[in-house]
């Protein structure tokens, strides 16, 4: 049986310098998905062309526009960078470009050439959770996040919110602190 070995993180995205390289359809997805999870993230676009709705967005986001054909010097202070042209021949160069300088790259429905996946995403106030399918089936991926949105509870939040505040309260060593905020949080599993 194939696993999924992947490695999941939570990017400070606001910290870091995220370029997409195109600016259609495809850009405008990635652009959404990203924003839509971190707002504040740091989002530089290269593209000859944007389309309106990726203006929209990227103007909502205050995403930086450079309106040229890409060329590896964008990449210089990139953390992340996402290619999406119509073109695979460019999209590759990214990734090669990539390679050669240690950026972290994902090139749009291609996972031979991702170093990342943007899988799907479940956010109620500071609870988050991510979904991956390996990059074998964004749908279920997507199917998955509806599911968890559902499911999770309207007030999580304010639990979230209310147990850090009692966890600051517990006296005792590191490990009796996590048997305590274990004992405590153990009827979220057993209702």
């Amino acid at each position: 049986m194939e696993r999924n070995n992947l490695y999941p993180i939570f990017l400070k995205t606001a910290q870091l310098s995220v370029l997409i390289v195109g600016g259609g359809n495809v850009a405008e997805e990635k652009l959404t998905f990203l924003a839509k999870s971190s707002p504040d993230a740091n989002v530089i676009m290269v593209s000859p062309e944007f389309k309106t709705g990726t203006l929209e967005v990227a103007k909502r986001y205050n995403v930086n526009l450079i309106k040229e054909v890409y060329h590896k010097k964008f990449l210089k202070g990139r953390h992340l960078v996402i290619a999406t042209t119509n073109d695979p021949d460019i999209n590759v160069q990214v990734f090669e470009d990539c390679r050669k300088l240690d950026k972290l790259v994902n090139v749009a429905d291609n996972p031979p050439y991702c170093d990342f996946y943007m899988g799907g995403i479940v956010t109620k106030g500071n609870v988050k959770i991510s979904i991956s399918t390996n990059g074998k089936s964004p749908t279920t991926a997507k199917r998955l996040r509806q599911f968890f949105e559902d499911v999770i509870p309207e007030d999580i939040n304010q639990m979230v919110l209310n147990l850090n505040t009692y966890r600051k309260t517990i006296k005792g060593n590191f490990d009796q602190k996590v048997a305590k905020m274990n004992e405590i949080t153990k009827p979220l599993i057993n209702p």
